[in-house]
C-alpha cells in the first residue's frame, strides 16, 4: 500500500505539471483563437497528451518505477495521444467542411439550408438563418410594393388634384373677369367651388390619415362599444349619400356584442367600405351591412352590388390608389378609402377581406371579440 505522503507528492506532482501544460496550451489557445476549430483542436489534443505524459514522468521518477514500466506506460500514453489527435483532425476537419457549405449557402440567392448534414449547433444556426432570410425576404416585398403603391399614389393624386385645381381657376377667372354675371350661374359657381373645395379637403384629410398609417403613429383611443351601436353609425353616416345615389341601403347587427375599439377610427374604416359600396352599386341596388359574432371574432360584412371585380384584381383591392378601370371617374375618390380601412382594421389586430358574391362584391372585416 501506498503511503499517504508519497500520494501526496505525486497528486501535488501531477497537478503542477497539469497546471503547467494547460497553461501554455491556454496561451496557445488565446494566439490561435482566429484561426480554425481544427487548429484549436489539435492544441487540446496535444495539451492533453502532453499533460498526462508529464505526471507518468513524475510519477515514475517519485515511486522509482523501472525504465521498462515507465516506457511501457508512456508508449501507452502515447499510442492513446495519437489516436486522440487523429479523431481531433477528422472532428475538425469535418467542422471546416460544415462551416465552408453553410457560407456558401449563405452566399447562395436565395439562402437554403446546405443539404450536407451539420452539426447540431450549426444545423440549429442554419435554420436560424434561413428565417432570418424569409423576413428579411418578406420585408423586402413588403417594401417594394410599398414603394409602387406611393408612385402609384403620387400618380393618381396628381391627377385627381389637377382636375379639380384646373376647375377651380377656370371659375375663378370667370368670376374675376366678370365674364359670368347673372345671380343664377354665378351662385352655381360659387357652389361648385365650394364642393371642390370640400373634395380636395377631404381627399388631404385621406392622405394625412395613410400617412399616419404607414408611420405607425395611428395611435387608437381603445373603449368597449356595441356592435350593434357601430353599425347603427355607419348607416347613419352614409344615409344620405345612399340615398342620392338611389341606392337601398339596409344594415343589421347581432345585439350585446361588444367590441375593444377606437370608436372614431373603425367607424371611419366601416364608413369607408360603405362609400365604396355605394359608388360601385347602380341605381336601385342594395347594400347590406351585418354585424354579427362568428367562429369566436366579431365580424362586420359589407355587401354590395357592383358586379364584381375581376379575379386578378381583388389582390391589389387594398392597395393604396388602385381604383381598377370600373372606378377611374370623376369624383371616385383618390383610392385611398380601402387602403385606409385596411390600416385601421389590421391597426385594431384584425383583417379584412374581398371576395366575389353575386350580384356584387363581399367586404369582411374580423377584430378580436371583446366580450
Amino acid at each position: 500500500m501506498i503511503p499517504l505522503r508519497d500520494l501526496i507528492l505525486v497528486a501535488a506532482y501531477a497537478a503542477g505539471a497539469a497546471l503547467l501544460v494547460a497553461t501554455i496550451g491556454l496561451a496557445a489557445l488565446y494566439v490561435l483563437r482566429s484561426r480554425s476549430v481544427a487548429a484549436q483542436l489539435a492544441v487540446v489534443a496535444t495539451a492533453t497528451v502532453v499533460s498526462s505524459a508529464a505526471g507518468i514522468v513524475a510519477i515514475t521518477v517519485l515511486m522509482m518505477i523501472s525504465e521498462h514500466d515507465r516506457n511501457v506506460a508512456l508508449t501507452v500514453v502515447l499510442a492513446a495521444g495519437l489516436v486522440s489527435m487523429g479523431v481531433s483532425f477528422l472532428l475538425g476537419r469535418r467542422l471546416i467542411a460544415a462551416n465552408r457549405a453553410l457560407v456558401q449557402a449563405v452566399r447562395a440567392e436565395p439562402f437554403r439550408v446546405p443539404p450536407t448534414r451539420l452539426p447540431a449547433e450549426l444545423a440549429e444556426l442554419a435554420r436560424e438563418l434561413a428565417a432570418a432570410y424569409e423576413r428579411l425576404d418578406a420585408s423586402h416585398r413588403r417594401e417594394k410594393a410599398l414603394e409602387s403603391s406611393r408612385r402609384e399614389l403620387v400618380a393618381w393624386v396628381s391627377h385627381d388634384l389637377r382636375t379639380p385645381l384646373a376647375g377651380l381657376r377656370a371659375m375663378a377667372e370667370a368670376l374675376e373677369d366678370e365674364v359670368v354675371v347673372d345671380a343664377g350661374t354665378v351662385g352655381r359657381y360659387h357652389g361648385r367651388i365650394r364642393a371642390e373645395v370640400d373634395r380636395l379637403t377631404e381627399m388631404v384629410d385621406d392622405l394625412f390619415e395613410l400617412s399616419r398609417i404607414h408611420a405607425g403613429a395611428l395611435r387608437l383611443s381603445r373603449d368597449r362599444i356595441g356592435l350593434d351601436d357601430l353599425v347603427a353609425e355607419t348607416i347613419a353616416g352614409t344615409e344620405a349619400l345612399a340615398e342620392a345615389k338611389g341606392v337601398r341601403l339596409r344594415g343589421t347587427a347581432q345585439p350585446g356584442v361588444p367590441v375593444e375599439a377606437d370608436a372614431s377610427e373603425l367607424g371611419r374604416a366601416l364608413r369607408n367600405l360603405v362609400v365604396n359600396a355605394i359608388r360601385h352599386t347602380p341605381w336601385d341596388g342594395t347594400i347590406e351591412v351585418l354585424g354579427e359574432l362568428r367562429d369566436g371574432k366579431v365580424c362586420v360584412t359589407v355587401i354590395d352590388a357592383c358586379g364584381g371585380i375581376p379575379e386578378e384584381d381583388l389582390p391589389r383591392v387594398f392597395d393604396v390608389a388602385f381604383r381598377g378601370e370600373a372606378a377611374r371617374t370623376p369624383g371616385g375618390g383618390a383610392g385611398l378609402g380601402l387602403a385606409i380601412a385596411r390600416g385601421i382594421v389590421e391597426a385594431h389586430a384584425g383583417d379584412i377581406g374581398v371576395t366575389n358574391s353575386s350580384p356584387g362584391c363581399r367586404f369582411d372585416v374580423r377584430l378580436p371579440f371583446g366580450g
